[in-house]
Formats: structure tokens, sequence, C-alpha cells
């Protein structure tokens, strides 16, 4: 059986389990700092997030939308210039204008993009918490999904700490039991273990923590400009609130005097 049959074979097989398990996971609804009308990025929980990420995800994920250099923006991971470049470093990109037009590879710089990773046809995780929705996305619209959003880091985090442990082999591919993926089995074997990553500030290493600390870096990775778009989101409603009440005044002294001899006439 060639590639290309098994890859379809494999699709059909999952497909199939897919449309029986009704196309929904088992999402954990898990509470995280930016969720709700106020919250906000945990710098912290980035900083680890970024390190997880770098440690275990960047093996087979690329996060090729995401310049080094936000790393030090306003509500992101908080590095220092210094820090943003160092970090920048440890990734090489490739520069068509070595070589003499040539081309060659030269360590990243703040400016440059995270390098794509295509190796093993892994996704782009720059917009997968966006991408993906969790218990209160799509599947379940109303106030509560505008309150908290779409669910993606949910989702995420659900999908590090759903493997079951069984495993079976279809057409060539092993698939893995997933309780949240949709479906019920992928191909991406398990990631995380627990105590995978060490922190210098002592944060829990355990699957849950580190599932959730990664989930919340890719979550700033899709919306970078959370906090900010909610702050203006909070100052329109505001000056919405005092728009309608002004014209409420308005519209009474206007009115008054139309009123008043009307009130005259019936009397």
């Amino acid at each position: 059986m060639n590639v290309f049959t098994k890859a379809i074979a494999a699709l059909a097989v999952s497909t199939s389990a897919a449309l029986a398990a009704g196309g929904e996971g088992k999402i954990t609804d898990y509470e995280f700092p930016f969720e709700g009308p106020f919250g906000t990025y945990d710098q912290n929980q980035l900083q680890r997030g970024l390190k997880v990420y770098t440690e275990i995800c960047s093996a087979c994920h690329g996060l090729k939308y995401v310049p080094f250099r936000t790393l030090a923006d306003e509500g992101g991971p908080g590095f220092s210039e210094d820090q943003v470049r160092a970090y920048a470093e440890l990734y090489e990109v490739f520069d068509p204008l070595l070589a003499d037009g040539q081309g060659d590879y030269r360590p990243a710089t703040p400016p440059d993009l995270f390098p794509e990773n295509n190796a093993v046809g892994a996704p782009d995780l720059s917009l997968m918490a966006k991408a993906r929705s969790g218990f209160h996305g799509p599947y379940n619209l109303g106030i509560n999904q505008i309150i908290k959003g779409m669910g993606g880091a949910e989702y995420i985090a659900s999908l590090l700490t759903g493997y079951t442990g069984e495993e079976q082999e279809i057409a060539g591919t092993v698939l893995y039991e997933n309780e949240a993926y949709p479906g019920g089995w992928i191909s991406m074997a398990p990631v995380l273990y627990g105590d995978d990553v060490i922190f210098d500030d002592g944060s829990p290493t355990d699957m849950e923590s580190t599932a959730k600390d990664v989930a919340a870096f890719l979550m700033w990775t899709a919306e970078p400009k959370l906090a900010a778009r909610k702050q203006m989101g909070l100052v329109a409603i505001v000056m919405l609130a005092v728009l309608s009440v002004l014209l409420y005044l308005t519209n009474k002294r206007i009115w008054a005097p139309v009123k008043g001899r009307k009130d005259e006439n019936v009397g």
C-alpha cells in the first residue's frame, strides 16, 4: 500500500470516527486570567508557556505569524529588548540576500518571525487558539461566548491532557485515543507527562499546569492585543452609556414645551 493510499485510508477512518462520536470532544472548563471582560494575560504564565513551547512544541510546530519583537510588547511575556534578542538568536532564519543572492541561514533577530516547522506536517500554532473552539465556542452561541471568548485555550489544554493511553494502528498509522479531540482519535502522540520542564520560579510542573501555561501562551500568539481590545470595548460602552443619557435629557428638554401645551389642551 503506497503512502497516498494509506493517507486516504487514515482520513476515512478518522472521518468515520468523528461522525460516530458526534464531532465534539470533551472540553474541560479551565480558568484563565485573561477570561472575562476585565481579564488580562498573566505575564509569568506567558513566560512559562513560551518555555514549554520552546522546549517541547517547537520540535514539530512553528509560529510563522508571530514576530520575536512582540515578546517585549505591553501585555505580553514582558521580555526586555536584550532578552528578546538573546531568545531570537536561538533560531535560524533563511535570508535570501546572503551568499551573493543565493540565500543562506543566519541567527534570527527581533524583527524576524518565528520560523515555520513543516518537518512532520504538523499545523502551525500561531492562530490555533482562535481556529479551535471549546465548550463555549460556536457549538454554544450566547452570552458565555461573548464574555469568555471562543474557548480555544480550554481546547488546547484539554487536548494536551486528554490522552487515555489507548492506541490503535490503522492503515499503518498509529492513532492515540484523546477525549478532547473530535472523533476521539488523533495522530499526535502525547507530549506532556508531568515534570517535562523546570521553571525558575518554582511553578508547578504537573501535566495540567504545564498544559494551561502553553495554552495561555498560544492564546496570546493568536490574540496579542486582547487586553487593549477589551479596554477599548469598555471605553466604548461607557461612552455609549453617557451618550444615551445625554440624548434622553436632550429629548426631554426639546419636547417639554410641546408636551406642556398638549397637557393644557387636554385640561
